[in-house]
């Protein structure tokens, strides 16, 4: 069993040259027959001073969408405008192999966790640089 309580508040949060938040996140999949799924939106929160990039994007995945798996390469790195203060954040993303789900998870009752195929998951995507880390993903997964 896994217990995780989310983390909250902005006191061990990094923040670029700019002031700009750097936030970390994953793209969690699995295979099912021969179709790649993906979950209803790419996970992402702060990267905090404690952590590594992967353990962040693992850590957000698990609090989320209560999945636990393997953090694979680096997906890319994107620079986007806060919607909310204007100002340039700074993006990574993985891709997260998901070994486990759980029944239960930290943001349970705030998140719904959903499997769709990829197409679905791209037309769901809010963010444009989300977006195009979950092209890059599929480009990754096909090439092999």
């Amino acid at each position: 069993m896994v217990c995780v309580v989310s983390r909250s508040g902005r006191e061990m949060q990094r923040y670029n040259s700019n002031g700009g938040r750097q936030v970390v996140g994953c793209i969690p999949y699995r295979y099912k027959q021969n179709i790649d799924g993906s979950m209803s939106d790419e996970l992402e929160g702060g990267w905090e001073l404690d952590e590594t990039l992967e353990e962040a994007a693992s850590r957000e995945s698990l609090e989320e969408a209560g999945v636990i798996g393997i953090v694979e390469h680096e997906l890319g790195e994107w620079s986007f405008i806060s919607k909310r203060y204007g100002i340039y954040y700074e993006g990574h993303m993985f891709p997260l192999l998901v070994k486990e789900q759980l029944d239960i998870w930290a943001e349970k009752n705030l998140r719904t966790r959903l499997w769709m195929n990829v197409v679905e998951a791209r037309d769901v995507c809010r963010h444009w640089w989300m977006k195009e880390a979950l092209d890059i993903l599929v480009h990754r997964l096909t090439q092999h």
